[in-house]
């Protein structure tokens, strides 16, 4: 029996069967060994096979996927999600910042596994003159380099409804660090799929998980419609197909650390940085030191951003040292 899996509590999945059934499945102990380098061989957003007694026994090959390095084991992977068309990382200005840093590395990843990425600034309401002047040039920075952004509020509705044609027929992963209000913009988005949301944390100006898990959610064809069960039709294995749209909800995570990215292939995940690239002297070159470089010219000239170009290189720095950036 085929399906796909819509939830991954990190003890047991959800499948949804082709033929509309809801499963809950184990994995075997052994299948985590057969070649896997995952902390989480299943993901959601697979396409599986059950056998009679729900076990999944079988992985289909993935057309993409967003994966950071494990936090605790820094020689494994942590898959986000698989086969999706498309990811939304919700990004804030204050309570909490995001730091550019932190969106450059989601971008490289995502590049890296050919997911399009839409940024989503949050909390549009909360912002003073300053911080909304500061917002709308990282948001400028980002469209020149090719990325669409959106200024939204979750909490108020301001900017959400311009989102809903972007959903519309796609499996889009929502993706951010915690208490950028991932769960109060599905919860605009989906009414009646009520998921938990906490206020941040006023030490530390930092988001607290609400989301323990990760899970598909279809979307209702109407915004006025509430979240019925019958809502739940499997999308075909290429996307999410016969006009149904899925979001999926994840935990939100503090730090991305890359993984399996070699050296030589890093420029080419920073769409500005390639481009110059192909004028540098040396074909090898690293863009840290070399003569030639066309690279550190357009960072001095200010073609290139400094943010981004200290991303890179901290993206480098984890080459050299291979480890996770907690930081970041």
């Amino acid at each position: 029996m085929k399906g796909l899996v819509i939830k991954n509590t990190g003890s047991w999945y959800t499948v949804l069967t082709d033929d509309g059934q809801l499963l809950d499945c184990k994995v075997k102990g052994n299948f985590r060994i057969k070649g896997i380098r995952s902390t989480n061989p299943v993901a959601v957003g697979d396409r599986v096979t059950v056998n009679d007694e729900n076990w999944i026994t079988e992985i289909e090959d993935r057309r993409n996927y967003i994966i950071r390095k494990s936090i605790n084991l820094s020689k494994q992977s942590h898959i986000i999600a698989a086969n999706v068309d498309q990811a939304m990382l919700i990004v804030t200005v204050v309570k909490p910042e995001t730091s550019t840093t932190f969106i450059d590395r989601f971008l490289a990843s995502a590049e890296a596994y050919r997911v399009p990425v839409i940024l989503i600034f949050n909390k549009v309401d909360l912002l003073s003159d300053d911080e909304r002047h500061y917002q709308q040039m990282m948001i400028q920075l980002y469209e020149t380099i090719g990325y669409e952004c959106f200024a939204i509020s979750a909490t108020t509705g301001e900017g959400v409804e311009a989102l809903r044609s972007k959903l519309e027929g796609k499996i889009t992963l929502f993706s951010g660090n915690s208490g950028v209000g991932k769960s109060t913009l599905i919860n605009r988005l989906v009414p009646g799929v009520n998921l938990r949301t906490a206020d941040i944390s006023d030490a530390h100006q930092t988001g607290m998980h609400t989301t323990t898990f990760s899970e598909m959610i279809p979307l209702p064809q109407s915004k006025e419609s509430p979240l019925p069960q019958s809502n739940y039709s499997p999308p075909s294995q290429g996307g999410a197909g016969g006009g149904s749209s899925w979001l999926i909800d994840t935990p939100g995570i503090k730090g991305f650390g890359t993984f399996d990215m070699e050296r030589e292939e890093l420029t080419s995940y920073f769409k500005e940085i390639f481009e110059f690239s192909k004028q540098c002297k040396f074909s090898d070159c690293t863009h840290t030191h070399e003569p030639g470089c066309a690279v550190l010219q357009a960072v001095e000239d200010h073609y290139i951003a400094q943010s981004r170009y200290q991303s890179y290189l901290s993206m480098l720095e984890d080459k050299d040292e291979n480890k996770y950036r907690e930081a970041y």
